[in-house]
């Protein structure tokens, strides 16, 4: 099972770490993390994924709570949730290839963000699944280099 936590915390100094040593700790395993500024500059949104069964998520949720820079715990259903990362890739190209790495570009809705004379970077939002299959897609063309975002999640209105 897959929970998806939404935490607002104080922004300062320590509390990332504070947060990430509280699942080594009881060896909970983060999937992904990401955090940010809301629009609160005092205050940060963590999202984190993190996998296993029931009590492991009550026991996640429950330990995140106890925290003294933690504000609030949010737990998200996978289906009441809107989740997206962010993919960069570069990928070596030719002009053989060019034209067809484009065309997956205009399908996918990925956008090329840089192009230099034999590679280029491509930037793509979506669900983790997605990127996972473009990333297995610019495979046969040369990938130099990825770097890709934890997930970011939203609560659906109901």
């Amino acid at each position: 099972m897959k929970g998806i936590f939404s935490v607002l915390v104080e922004n300062r100094a320590g509390v990332l770490s504070k947060t990430a040593g509280l699942f080594a700790r009881r060896g909970f395993n983060i999937d992904s993390l990401a955090v940010g500024e809301t629009e609160d500059k005092d205050i940060s949104c963590m999202t984190i994924i993190s996998t296993g069964d029931e009590r492991i998520m009550e026991q996640i949720e429950k330990q995140l709570n106890k925290k003294i820079d933690v504000i609030k715990v949010r737990r998200f259903s996978e289906n009441k949730v809107v989740t997206r990362e962010l993919l960069m890739i570069k990928v070596t190209y030719t002009n053989a290839t060019r034209a067809d790495i484009m065309q997956i570009c205009s399908i996918t809705n990925a956008h090329i963000a840089d192009l230099s004379p034999k590679s280029m970077v491509i930037e793509l939002t979506a669900k983790s699944t997605k990127i996972d299959r473009f990333i297995k897609l610019m495979q046969p063309f040369g990938i130099v280099e990825i770097a890709r975002t934890g997930a970011v999640a939203i609560q659906r209105d109901v």
